[in-house]
């Protein structure tokens, strides 16, 4: 891993140059996880403290400005020593503490080959204004702009201070029982099996379950909430979740690095690098523009010799001065991507985690999203509600073969199953365990076939049953035993409170919603009525899921996928948004996502979206407000109608109105 540290410039700010790649830069190196040799609150002390020493240049600059001007226009008695060369060097001690700096940063640029900056605008067009004797505007320009790179640093902190906040949920350092003696260890270096014992308000390490008989936990580094949730004895806990009351026993299941809060911090940190479309296009569009400019500014100059009667060289290069401040590329540079960046903060404080700004911009348009049921819209918690078992076979038998075999699964039916029957029978000997895709399981048992699973295991494997399976509403588990059918298990799911809801917004937002599932079309169609879905199929493989979005995709149709299971993540990597469950989610799922809900609440499906929505209106309004202005105040520049004042507001006013209006998503309540 990298070693942290901060990037600063010559005055003493950390690095957040206006040009996009060094913006990311910034944030990628600040994202990184965080050893602090020092307290958390000596780490603010000191913020605050570089915070103000970021303004003393510009203060210093300000005030032997404000009093050159007073001098100059007689605010007060202007002194005799204050004219000819004493006035020239007093104004360039005022353009030094924010001049010099960038001219250090232009001529770094100029190493790189990167010769057509902002900061060659800036000198150019300052210098030239000392050159024909306009020192206030000089240093004016200077100062304005050095103060609105600093509030662009400011606002770029803000706008991942969410990010920030979750990437320091981890702590380094955990008890672990050793020999029923608490011992302090780094965080890493536990193995799994190790208990870790969790005083009141200490913050999980690592992902496992609860060994003590209940505790309450805060879960908000992983869901966005704040609410406890308690957890009973063998529940799983997971890394970043806070304990709430009384001392804790977790045993841990998964090391460090692999933890379900570990992947979801290098999901963020991994965020700033996946960009969207209009972030490359002003990277792209700068590299030309900035150029473009720089040649526009001295044909102004100088082709005017040729026509202009009464050609006065002072007064075009003035206009051509004016020009450049005018036209560097401040606000779009800045303003976009930090919008964006703010609105992967405000997703990531709700509990949404989108893995790039480009699918801010892709959720932003989704016409359709496709969910599955299981795990998705329903909580995945499955009761046993009846079980039918023929005559002819030992049901106690039949449940403990069942039983056994479906310890093997992940699935949700299977710990139904297991908490009906009870301890699983070790004395049975299974062989040739194999998973059916979307159909069940299959084993030998005692050198006899056992299947289990849907109706459609029966059909693919020959079964005769005298039941007709679309007459039942529950879940099914069909049993054969020896080629025989044995009868079958009535399951069902309990659907989110939340999932209406989420329907009905996203109805709201002309968004049609289809529900998929692997589960029986009955099944399927009773929990889309209760919700408010009217497009809901059942009796799906994987591969039918996989079809039903490429049907959507052949209209030219948008498409998010919302899944949890294994065998959703082929469909969550062919629709354009996938969103994964973060929950209950399967690691493979996760990881093939786009978007990843982290408290699994499908209301936070059209949240989603309408962050999406939000932070795309943000930057194009920041677009056009940018595009506007300086296309108004180039024009009055170039006609001789605009002053270096103009010029300012121009570039550093725009700029900052950008700026804030980019942090705006920060306050949006959703």
């Amino acid at each position: 891993m990298m070693e942290h540290k901060h990037i600063y410039d010559a005055r003493g700010r950390q690095l957040c140059c206006t040009e996009e790649a060094k913006i990311y830069t910034k944030v990628d190196t600040d994202l990184l996880i965080k050893k602090h040799p020092v307290s958390g609150r000596q780490i603010k002390k000191n913020e605050k403290i570089q915070t103000l020493k970021q303004f003393v240049p510009s203060i210093i600059s300000f005030v032997l400005l404000i009093v050159a001007l007073a001098f100059d226009n007689n605010w007060i008695s202007k002194p005799a020593f204050f004219k000819d060369w004493i006035r020239l060097a007093w104004y360039i001690v005022a353009y030094a503490p924010v001049g010099l700096p960038v001219m250090k940063e232009m001529l770094e640029a100029f190493t790189k080959k990167e010769i057509f900056s902002e900061f060659t605008l800036m000198v150019i067009a300052t210098v030239g204004a000392f050159a024909i004797g306009e020192y206030p505007e000089g240093v004016a320009v200077m100062l304005f702009y050095a103060v609105g790179e600093i509030f662009q640093t400011l606002a770029v902190r803000r706008a991942k201070g969410n990010i920030k906040e979750l990437l320091d949920q981890r702590p380094d350092e955990v008890t672990i029982m050793d020999n029923n003696q608490p011992k302090t260890v780094k965080a890493e270096q536990v193995s799994i099996d190790s208990v870790i014992q969790l005083k009141p308000g200490e913050k999980l390490a690592l992902d496992g379950v609860l060994i003590s008989n209940t505790a309450s936990f805060n879960t908000a580094a992983l869901t966005g909430e704040s609410k406890p949730d308690t957890k009973s004895k063998g529940d799983t806990v997971l890394a970043g979740m806070i304990n709430l009351n009384g001392v804790s026993l977790v045993k841990v299941t998964t090391v460090y690095t692999d933890s379900k809060l570990s992947k979801i911090l290098n999901l963020v940190q991994n965020a700033t690098t996946q960009k969207a479309k209009t972030e490359l296009f002003i990277r792209r569009f700068a590299k030309i523009y900035t150029p473009v400019v720089v040649f526009l500014a001295i044909a102004i100059c100088i082709v005017p010799m040729a026509f202009a009667e009464n050609y006065v060289f002072r007064d075009w290069l003035y206009r051509t001065l004016i020009f450049l401040v005018i036209s560097c590329p401040c606000a779009l540079v800045i303003s976009i991507p930090l919008g964006y960046f703010g609105g992967i903060g405000a997703a990531s404080r709700n509990g949404i985690l989108f893995k790039g700004s480009n699918f801010l911009d892709i959720i932003a348009g989704i016409k359709n999203v496709v969910m599955d049921k299981t795990g998705t819209m329903t909580k995945g918690v499955f009761k046993v509600q009846e079980v039918n078992i023929k005559p002819q076979f030992n049901k106690d038998e039949i449940l403990q073969m069942v039983n056994a075999l479906e310890s093997k699964s992940t699935h949700p039916v299977a710990t139904a199953i297991h908490e009906y029957v009870g301890e699983i029978n070790h004395n049975l000997s299974l062989n040739g365990i194999e998973e059916v895709a979307g159909h069940g399981l299959k084993a030998n048992i005692n050198g006899k076939e056992l299947l289990v699973g849907n109706f459609k295991l029966m059909d693919k494997y020959n079964i005769s049953y005298d039941i007709n399976p679309s007459e039942i509403v529950y879940t099914l588990i069909a049993i054969a035993n020896d080629r025989q059918f044995a009868g079958y298990i009535t399951i069902a799911d309990e659907i989110k409170e939340d999932a209406a809801d989420a329907v009905q917004k996203l109805k709201a937002m002309n968004v049609t919603a289809t529900m998929l599932s692997g589960d029986k079309s009955t099944v399927a169609k009773a929990v889309a009525d209760k919700i408010g879905i009217t497009n809901a199929f059942g009796d799906l493989l994987p591969e039918d899921k996989v079809n039903k979005v490429k049907e959507i995709k052949a209209r030219n149709e948008s498409v998010a996928f919302v899944g949890d299971g294994v065998n959703d993540a082929p469909v969550v990597a062919l629709s354009d948004a996938g969103i994964a469950m973060g929950g209950l989610g399967s690691d493979a799922t996760i990881e093939t996502a786009d978007i990843v809900i982290q408290d699994d609440a499908p209301s936070k499906i059209p949240l989603a979206i309408n962050i999406g929505k939000q932070t795309k209106r943000i930057v194009w309004q920041n677009i056009i407000l940018a595009f506007a202005v300086k296309a108004v105040v180039l024009l009055l520049g170039a006609g001789g109608l605009a002053t270096m004042w103009e010029a300012v507001f121009a570039d550093v006013g725009v700029a900052l109105l950008a700026i804030l209006n980019a942090v705006r998503i920060q306050k949006m309540e959703f």
